[in-house]
């Protein structure tokens, strides 16, 4: 199968690798300060096109990356959620960023508990991590709906690095445990 027709279905959501049709979207994105606040800052569109194209890249060689997350209601991009790993990363991440006018929906707890569930099935991972701002009480809080908890504080690699982060994680065998005991994200 060809990894750019992968797609994950949520009760409202659509996960799929990144297409050039979401590029606007996801400038638009990068250009809110309040929404990437905790994920690098405001990007001008030639460096969120530098970051997409990774993000696309990242599908080719490595067979993963984080999905574009699409709202079945209305069809928009409302985001990116999944697998991430790039070199030098702390461990196997899923990560989120959701558009500001999604928030309080619960996508990015759905998305990432799809993601998750792919991950450790199609990916064969033995953890999950999230890699957390201390200040995003928001995404920490994400993360403990998925059943992870905070253990250790981390850096990114460079250039990244200038401050520390919470690493929130769960093994394989915790993840599956909890999805089995009726207890899902």
């Amino acid at each position: 199968m060809n990894v750019f027709d992968l797609r994950l279905e949520t009760p409202r959501l659509i996960l799929r690798p990144t297409a050039i049709e979401d590029f606007e979207d996801w400038a638009a994105f990068m250009a809110d300060a309040e929404a990437v606040q905790f994920i690098g800052g405001v990007q001008p569109r030639p460096v969120a096109w530098r970051g997409f194209v990774a993000m696309a890249g990242s599908w080719s060689i490595q067979r993963f990356a984080m999905f574009s997350v699409i709202e079945k209601a209305s069809g928009r991009w409302v985001g990116r959620v999944g697998p991430w790993m790039p070199e030098g990363w702390p461990g196997t991440e899923v990560g989120w960023s959701i558009v500001r006018t999604a928030w309080g929906k619960g996508y990015a707890t759905e998305a990432a508990a799809a993601a998750i569930d792919w991950a450790f099935d199609q990916l064969d991972w033995t953890e999950v991590i999230h890699t957390i701002a201390p200040a995003n009480a928001a995404s920490k809080g994400v993360a403990a709906r998925l059943g992870s908890r905070h253990l250790s504080m981390g850096r990114l690699p460079a250039p990244f690095d200038a401050d520390p982060i919470e690493i929130w994680g769960q093994s394989r065998e915790e993840w599956l445990a909890r999805r089995a005991s009726g207890n899902p994200a």
